[in-house]
């Protein structure tokens, strides 16, 4: 790793692994730092991979970003000897991934890929419904319900729940949105 001057070709990115949970504050940090050593202009850019999901959780619908690689963070750097530490040295980074003290550039393809990847929102909705859990029914004909959940489809955000009518049990299919746990 020699000092030279930043051509646009001295520029590649980097697999930074961190511990996990801590990639937002690693990133900070490492911009702070960079700019208190006035190396600003030689870390051109940092990315926390992560994708925006739907989940739904007690009948509420909401937006998350999703780390798609936890526990890693990627920089598009010059690395060189002044900028190596201010990685390295940062509280919460574990190491580059490459071999031993040498880090290896990632492939550009790999890297537009995720980029690209984290453009597209997942159509799927996360749920935290299973299976066997007990919920309650908050709207449309059978608001105040209890049932069981028999079976989710988060594809199509629906949920199957088994309710007692007339002394039976009787399958109901409903929105993801229309029940909440007990």
């Amino acid at each position: 790793m020699e000092n030279s001057k930043k051509n646009k070709s001295d520029f590649k990115w980097y697999a930074v692994n961190v511990f996990t949970g801590h990639e937002n504050k690693v990133s900070i940090v490492v911009k702070q730092r960079a700019e208190t050593a006035n190396l600003s202009k030689y870390i051109k850019d940092i990315v926390i991979p992560t994708q925006n999901k739907t989940i739904i959780a007690d009948g509420k619908k909401r937006q998350i970003k999703d780390k798609i690689l936890p526990g890693y963070i990627l920089v598009k750097m010059n690395l060189n000897k002044d900028t190596w530490p201010i990685i390295r040295d940062t509280q919460g980074v574990t190491g580059f991934v490459g071999a031993g003290n040498n880090p290896t550039p990632l492939n550009e393809k790999e890297v537009e890929a995720i980029l690209k990847f984290m453009e597209v929102d997942t159509p799927a909705v996360q749920t935290s419904f299973n299976p066997g859990d007990a919920v309650v029914i908050t709207d449309g004909a059978f608001k105040d319900f209890n049932g069981k959940v028999s079976e989710v489809n988060e594809d199509k955000s629906k949920v199957k729940i088994l309710i007692s009518i007339f002394g039976r049990e009787t399958p109901v299919e409903l929105d993801l949105m229309q029940i909440k746990l007990i």
